[in-house]
């Protein structure tokens, strides 16, 4: 659902049906990373705030600022804010627009990962360490190196490998790394340089991480994204290509990474056997919310697994200020996942 189409929305109607409620109100929260350290669930949100921007396809609007860190002791138990985990100011290379970050853990210390503009208006990723999952986090000095565009995701695997996905469109630049360099020319389009709509779509990126999870191990790859044929999905079919959201898990031996289609608000999924795909797409996890934005990622806790994702229900239809959510999800037999309507409740 996007800003445009909100006017004519009962909310008080729409939170009744909706499947979940913000896990907190005090603050705008979005693009939710969750994962469970030492029994308890953490989430790693971006912070949402008004700055008064205006509202463009470049995302200007988007100007977040800081981290704040969610935990509870189970779904449905009391969510805690743990405060500022890290803000922009005390990340040297960084700018403005703290977007979706993500966080992982690895002998005892727990890594953040986030997207910033720096100084030159590019989008780089970071990372920062805690000794607690709840933070406060201390950056590296400067970005991972060959790292660009935004929506960090890093996964573990069973041997013990991490990696990293990332990409977004639009705003978040990956067509202008199209040539391997960041190409400058017309910033204010940002559908400038996106394939034909009869082109292969642009793909998002995984690179393995190096064992103190500072840096790359290995120049960025694209992950092939493929339809039943087993042909890349084409720039025109935007109900099933790559936008942004990146995010992989495991069930049953397999490598599901789903992602946001963008501009026409689906979380989508994709089926692999390597965590470098390629990845053969399967339908969707979530139909479109409330808000231009739709991101989430997806988490076993116990003997369940749950979407966590966010809507802008809370403030009533404003995409940038948006509220993160929860609901289980559901496998079919063949491995499938049941697509989740947010308002079916």
């Amino acid at each position: 659902m996007s800003e445009d189409s909100v006017d004519h929305i009962d909310f008080n109607d729409l939170n009744k049906k909706a499947l979940s409620k913000p896990l907190v109100k005090h603050i705008y929260t979005a693009d939710p990373s969750t994962h469970v350290f030492n029994g308890k669930i953490y989430i790693y949100p971006s912070h949402d705030i008004d700055a008064g921007e205006a509202f463009d396809d470049l995302g200007s609007h988007f100007a977040m600022e800081d981290y704040h860190v969610l935990s509870m002791d189970h779904i449905g138990g009391e969510v805690v804010d743990h405060g500022v985990a890290l803000h922009v100011k005390d990340v040297p290379w960084a700018e403005k627009q703290m977007w979706a970050p993500d966080a992982n853990e690895k002998d005892g210390i727990y890594y953040l990962f986030f997207p910033a503009k720096d100084y030159e208006g590019i989008f780089r990723i970071g990372v920062a360490t805690s000794h607690s999952p709840s933070g406060p986090f201390i950056p590296q000095y400067e970005a991972i190196k060959d790292s660009f565009s935004i929506d960090p995701a890093v996964f573990k695997d069973n041997d013990g490998s991490y990696y990293m996905y990332f990409g977004g469109l639009w705003g978040g630049q990956l067509q202008r790394w199209a040539t391997g360099s960041f190409n400058a020319d017309q910033p204010e389009i940002p559908t400038a340089f996106i394939p034909h709509d009869r082109e292969a779509a642009l793909l998002p990126m995984v690179a393995k991480m190096r064992n103190d999870l500072l840096e790359f191990e290995e120049k960025p790859k694209e992950i092939e994204i493929l339809d039943e044929n087993g042909n890349l999905l084409l720039a025109g079919d935007h109900d099933r290509r790559f936008f942004e959201a990146a995010w992989l898990h495991k069930h049953n031996g397999n490598y599901y990474f789903s992602y946001s289609t963008g501009d026409t608000h689906f979380i989508c999924y994709a089926i692999g056997e390597s965590p470098y795909g390629p990845f053969y797409y399967k339908g969707r996890v979530l139909t479109p919310v409330v808000g231009w934005t739709s991101h989430h990622s997806i988490c076993k806790i116990g003997d369940k697994t749950y979407l966590f994702y966010h809507d802008s229900s809370l403030s009533k239809g404003v995409t940038h200020l948006r509220s993160v959510k929860v609901t289980e999800i559901n496998y079919l037999d063949d491995g499938t996942i049941k697509t989740i309507d947010p308002y079916s409740g």
